[in-house]
């Protein structure tokens, strides 16, 4: 007998004398594609519905040729499908669970696709991502094992790529794909790695950490595919295809929709916070400050912070991470957005809600995609992230926060490494005015916003990282953020040292900071000493000064620069004089730093060297000249006198660093940080931003 044709959802084609055969399951799609409804004249229509395979290649069509006024005129039907389709999901037969799951993914993809209802997308998101977060960690999620295998991937891509979907659904679908990237992330890959001796792996996915092994054959077209070569068998093994499809979206117009519902996101943050600032300024607490001097200050600060939002954040990462292409879109600058457009319906603004997981408000988005500063001509995405980091960076006393400022300084890790980045960061053509949030501090008064200079973005890093050194050495110290502060700062020198890009930078605010900061280890020893290993920073901090000894001359701006390194690092000799002591005291004991502390005095040799080398000839020269107290020019002239005299170590390794990895060193964190992004996504997911007079207009047939 011959193979029977299934093509199209036809047990037969037609010809003369016989009529076309469909399954039983076509049949019934068509069914509810009529008007009437097709449970009328068959009672039990839906129960057995959910027992015929589902035939997707017909469903998908069906939905694709609809247009909105064809959808509108079938929308009890749709309206009773997904009812059913639910009710289904909660019985025990697994045949029936597992066929309404895919009637109602295919349905779902279909009509976000799909020119129509705005509501309706709107109504479909918010579904998936009640679908998504149903548990708190989203890798036992077994929903989405389907939308694994049926990728809505495109869907979301389309949302994003035109600008009115993207205005009304955009903040939903990036959060949605955000989450969908870190089901089951890292389970599948450490599994393999040790399951496999020869991997085939998709370029794309060698961004998480994994290293591109030998005798490697090419990767699946598709990149979904992951393909493992073993002595004697080859095993095919599914990953998460958004990783690897987000990696390489190449497409200009996707990226931008994607890098302006981030940007609009985090300016809503920023202007929220700027209202508060402004509001508290000029109220009752300000006027008593004034009064009675600054000694709350600290207290004002709380008073004035804002929720975070670290689901967005979290897509941010995700782009800037996997996709190299996402690069260009953060340095793209936007003058005045000429993209206002009347709203679908008009909605009242969203109250801020835990972890900023409720989208900014519709008549902000609608208004200017991106807004710019009163001050600055053009943006872009990497100056309102700066803005946005310096504002979380403020306070990390409150979990929330902490795991936010983190998550900034890892995305600056990511931006730090890679080359097209630092080559915009240092472009001299590319001057900017980043007005960064700074701290309150009893000693220092704020800084004129119109006194900003215009300089290149990585100027406002730098002055990101400074601010952030300086204003939090504190009691419960941030140890793992300043060691990802001191490595920000140092790939960036190390991309200078091998592009000889000359900065002009106040370099002395920089090493005016790291002083102070070796300072405040040395002073708080026996406290840190009981919960860091504080030589591992104090390490960082003094290769640093080295690095600016060593190649100081192929990336300093003037010649000046250096003499003025030379200068601080005389003025402040006692610091570092009082770091050798320390350092070698503990690395002479036999105790648990003894290694750790070696390794400081090992790296103290040349700035020892200086100090050793200048202090005697600027004590000659002050008793020669009769002077009590030299100047720095005075002290300057010498240091410029007996340079020829000064020998110095060559170190190995200053310029070379351990590239960030996710999956080695990060996955525990990121594991909490998405569970806690799905708990408050799914209790916070604002049906109530859709306007009920437009739902019930649209769909009346909702109960």
């Amino acid at each position: 007998m011959a193979q029977v044709e299934k093509r199209g959802g036809l047990l037969r084609k037609s010809s003369a004398s016989k009529k076309p055969l469909k399954e039983k399951v076509v049949l019934m799609y068509d069914e509810i594609f009529m008007t009437e409804d097709p449970s009328k004249c068959s009672p039990r229509f839906w129960e057995e519905l959910f027992l015929m395979k589902v035939n997707l290649e017909y469903l998908e069509g069906k939905l694709e040729s609809l247009d909105g006024e064809e959808l509108m005129k079938i929308k009890d039907n749709i309206n009773c499908l997904f009812q059913h389709c639910i009710q289904a999901l909660g019985e025990e037969h697994p045949i029936r669970v597992v066929n309404a799951l895919q009637n109602l993914m295919e349905s779902l993809d279909s009509l976000l696709c799909a020119e129509g209802s705005e509501s309706l997308k709107s109504l479909c998101l918010k579904l998936l991502l009640c679908l998504v977060t149903v548990t708190d960690n989203i890798s036992q999620n077994t929903i989405l094992e389907y939308v694994m295998i049926n990728s809505i991937f495109e869907a979301i891509l389309q949302i994003l790529s035109h600008p009115p979907s993207r205005r009304e659904h955009g903040y939903d679908a990036v959060v949605l794909l955000a989450l969908l990237v870190n089901y089951r992330k890292y389970e599948e890959m450490i599994q393999l790695l040790y399951e496999f001796k020869y991997m085939t792996i998709y370029a794309a996915q060698l961004r998480l950490g994994l290293e591109k092994p030998k005798n490697s054959s090419s990767a699946l077209s598709d990149g979904t595919i992951i393909k493992f070569q073993c002595p004697d068998q080859i095993v095919v093994w599914s990953v998460n295809p958004y990783i690897v499809k987000l990696s390489i979206v190449d497409d200009e117009a996707t990226l931008n929709g994607m890098g302006l519902v981030i940007a609009q996101a985090l300016s809503e943050y920023n202007r929220q916070y700027k209202d508060k600032e402004e509001e508290h300024q000029s109220g009752f607490f300000s006027a008593l400050t004034n009064m009675v001097g600054s000694m709350f200050i600290a207290d004002a600060h709380e008073k004035i912070s804002v929720q975070t939002n670290e689901a967005i954040l979290l897509a941010l990462y995700e782009a800037v991470h996997l996709n190299r292409n996402f690069i260009t879109v953060l340095a793209q600058s936007h003058p005045e957005m000429g993209l206002v457009t009347t709203p679908v319906s008009p909605a009242p603004t969203t109250p801020v809600t835990p972890l900023g997981t409720t989208p900014p408000s519709s008549d902000v988005i609608s208004s200017v995609e991106l807004p710019l500063d009163a001050d600055v001509q053009t943006s872009n995405l990497l100056i309102t992230f700066l803005k946005y980091s310096s504002i979380v960076m403020q306070d990390t006393k409150d979990e929330h926060r902490l795991h936010s400022g983190k998550l900034c300084l890892i995305i600056l890790t990511c931006i730090a490494e890679d080359q097209y980045a630092n080559a915009f960061l240092h472009d001299d053509n590319m001057n900017f005015r980043v007005n960064l949030h700074r701290m309150p501090m009893r000693h220092r008064k704020k800084a004129a916003d119109k006194n900003l200079p215009c300089r290149p973005l990585v100027c406002a890093v730098l002055d990101l990282m400074v601010e952030f050194i300086v204003t939090h050495m504190m009691k419960e110290f941030p140890m793992d953020l300043y060691i990802r502060c001191i490595q920000v700062v140092h790939k960036l020198l190390c991309y200078q040292k091998k592009c000889r890009v000359r900065l002009h930078y106040t370099w002395r605010e920089l090493w005016s900071a790291l002083i102070n900061l070796l300072k405040f280890l040395m002073s708080n020893e026996t406290v840190l000493l009981a919960k860091h290993n504080i030589f591992t920073l104090a390490l960082m901090i003094v290769n640093l000064f080295n690095m600016f000894i060593t190649y100081g001359d192929t990336f300093l701006p003037t010649p000046s620069s250096y003499d003025e390194l030379y200068y601080e690092i005389i003025r402040m000799h006692q610091s570092f004089d009082n770091l050798y002591s320390m350092v070698l005291r503990l690395s002479t004991n036999a105790g648990q730093w003894k290694e750790a502390a070696s390794k400081v005095t090992h790296a103290l040799v040349n700035i020892r060297a200086i100090i050793n080398h200048f202090n005697p000839k600027i004590e000659s020269y002050a008793a020669v000249n009769h002077i009590s107290q030299l100047s720095e020019e005075q002290v300057l002239e010498v240091v410029r006198a007996n340079y020829d005299t000064l020998t110095l170590k060559l170190q190995d390794g200053l310029d070379q660093y351990e590239r960030y990895s996710e999956q080695h060193k990060e996955a525990a964190f990121f594991k909490e940080l998405v569970r806690s992004i799905s708990t408050n996504v799914r209790r916070n997911l604002a049906f109530h931003t859709l306007s009920q007079e437009v739902l019930l207009k649209e769909f009346s047939t909702i109960s």
